[in-house]
Order: structure tokens, then C-alpha cells, then sequence
């Protein structure tokens, strides 16, 4: 949804259940960026808002993953079976996902050693981007699949793990 505001009348079935990256692609590249993928997915399976349009087949799986450049939704009703297939280009969230990885390393740096106004000004920087990079996920969806902006901004985290990995 391109406002960020959450559907009316969520129904008990808009939402996702599970979620899974695609684990073909190489290793998470440090720990921190591992805890990022654990805390969304965990964060995402406990609350979120996830409707596709004109149907009512949830709660669904989501698969993500990434093949020919572009991000690949693989959604999945209740009983597991196909309900809709989303690609997106990737070229419109590289330079956000380039900055988002840099700051994000910066940020991991600092809280070992920096002083707090330092961290905070960092984070504030971090918060920005990925508030930028969840509301260019919800354009990109609009129309495809429906989501508040706390579920943007979980599948964002996660799109970036997905091409750092990638």
C-alpha cells in the first residue's frame, strides 16, 4: 500500500505465517547482518500486515530470494500451495541498499566504541535509509501485494540481507 498506513479491516488471514530467504545463496557476511535476518523474521512472523489483493487465501509463506536481478516473492496460501509470484527490479533499491550496508557497518563499529552521541547520530542516519528504502518497497509492491509500513520496513531489512548475501 503506497500510503504505509495499514489496510482497512485487516482480516484474520492478512498476514504472513512464515517467511524464508532463499539458503542458496553465500553466507550471511557477518554476524551482525545474521542477527538483522533473525530479529525481521522473528519481528515480521510476530506482527505483520500482509494482504494480496482480491483474494483471501492467507495466512501466507513467503519465499525470498533473488534470480536474474531481480527480488522474487514467492507467496503461498495456508495449504502451501502457489498463490502469486512478485519480481521486482533490484536496480531501484541498490544505491539505498549500497548505503544502508555502509552506514549499517559504520553503525556496528561505533557501538564498540564510539560515544553515545556519536552511535545516535549514526542510527539516526541508519533509521533514515531504511525508512526511505521501506517506503520504495511499498511503491514497488503497490497494486501486487498489500503491506503496513512496520512489515515494509522488516521486508526491507531482509531484501538487504538477500543482496548482501547475493
Amino acid at each position: 500500500m503506497a500510503s504505509g498506513a495499514a489496510p482497512d479491516a485487516p482480516g484474520k488471514g492478512d498476514r504472513l505465517k512464515a517467511v524464508e530467504l532463499d539458503e542458496t545463496l553465500a553466507a550471511a557476511p557477518s554476524p551482525d547482518i545474521e542477527h538483522e535476518r533473525k530479529v525481521a523474521i522473528y519481528d515480521l512472523i510476530e506482527q505483520n500486515t500482509f494482504r494480496l489483493p482480491g483474494r483471501d487465501a492467507g495466512p501466507y509463506d513467503l519465499r525470498l530470494s533473488i534470480a536474474e536481478n531481480r527480488l522474487v516473492l514467492d507467496i503461498r496460501d495456508n495449504a502451501a500451495q502457489p498463490c502469486l509470484m512478485v519480481g521486482l527490479a533490484l536496480s531501484p533499491f541498490r544505491r539505498i541498499v549500497k548505503d544502508y550496508y555502509m552506514i549499517c557497518e559504520s553503525y556496528y563499529q561505533a557501538i564498540r566504541t564510539a560515544t553515545p552521541s556519536q552511535i545516535e547520530t549514526i542510527d539516526m542516519a541508519r533509521r533514515g535509509l531504511h525508512n526511505e528504502g521501506s517506503e520504495l518497497l511499498l511503491e514497488r509492491l503497490n497494486g501486487k501485494v498489500e503491506v503496513d509500513f512496520d512489515t515494509a520496513r522488516r521486508l526491507f531489512t531482509l531484501v538487504c540481507v538477500l543482496h548482501w548475501r547475493g
